[in-house]
C-alpha cells in the first residue's frame, strides 16, 4: 500500500483545517489530533503513515497561513482564565493538557497574579469579603476547601478569606486584569 496521502486527502485536510480554525483557536496538538481522528473516519483503508502525513500537512498549512500559534493561544487562554478566577496551577494544567510546551506555559503565566485570581474567584462564589450570610465553621471550611480544590494555596485562600470587601475591590480595580 502506498504510504503517501492522495491529493484528495490533502485537499480535504486543507479544507478541514480552514473550517476548524475559522470556528475556534486551536493548539498544534488539538489540530493534529482532530485531523488524524477525522481522517481515520473519512477515508476507508487509510494507513497510519497516511494519517500522520495528512495531519502533518494540515499543521504545516495552518502555520503557512499564520492561523496556528501556540504562544498566542497560551497568552489569550491565560488572560481569559485569570479574568474568570482560575489559579496558576489550574491554568498550567489546562494548557499542558492541550499540548502547549512547558516553557510557553511558564512565559504565559509570568504576568499572572494568583491573589487577584483568587479574589475574582471569591467574588464569583460569594466567598470571603463578598460573603452575604453569616460565617460559621461549616461555611468557613467550605470556602477554604473550594480555594484549595481550585488550585489556590492555603496562604492565598486565607489572605482572601480575611480581606475586607474594600481591600478586595481596590485590588481588583488596581490590577491590570480588566
Amino acid at each position: 500500500m502506498d504510504e503517501t496521502p492522495t491529493t484528495r486527502m490533502l485537499a480535504w485536510a486543507r479544507n478541514s483545517t480552514v473550517y476548524r480554525l475559522e470556528r475556534k483557536m486551536m493548539t498544534e496538538k488539538q489540530l493534529f489530533d482532530a485531523i488524524a481522528r477525522k481522517a481515520k473516519q473519512k477515508f476507508e483503508g487509510i494507513s497510519d503513515a497516511q494519517i500522520k502525513a495528512v495531519a502533518d500537512f494540515a499543521i504545516k498549512f495552518a502555520y503557512d497561513q499564520n492561523a496556528l500559534n501556540d504562544v498566542a493561544y497560551a497568552e489569550i487562554s491565560t488572560r481569559s482564565a485569570v479574568r474568570s478566577g482560575k489559579s496558576r496551577k489550574a491554568i498550567a494544567y489546562k494548557l499542558a493538557s492541550k499540548g502547549i510546551e512547558n516553557d510557553t506555559v511558564a512565559a504565559a503565566l509570568d504576568a499572572t497574579n494568583d491573589l487577584v485570581a483568587a479574589v475574582i474567584f471569591a467574588r464569583k462564589r460569594a466567598f470571603g469579603p463578598f460573603r452575604r450570610g453569616e460565617l460559621d465553621e461549616k461555611r468557613k471550611t467550605k470556602e477554604l476547601s473550594a480555594f484549595a480544590r481550585n488550585g489556590f494555596g492555603f496562604e492565598i485562600g486565607k489572605a482572601v478569606f480575611h480581606m475586607s470587601r474594600q481591600e478586595a475591590e481596590e485590588l481588583l480595580h488596581s490590577s491590570l486584569v480588566f
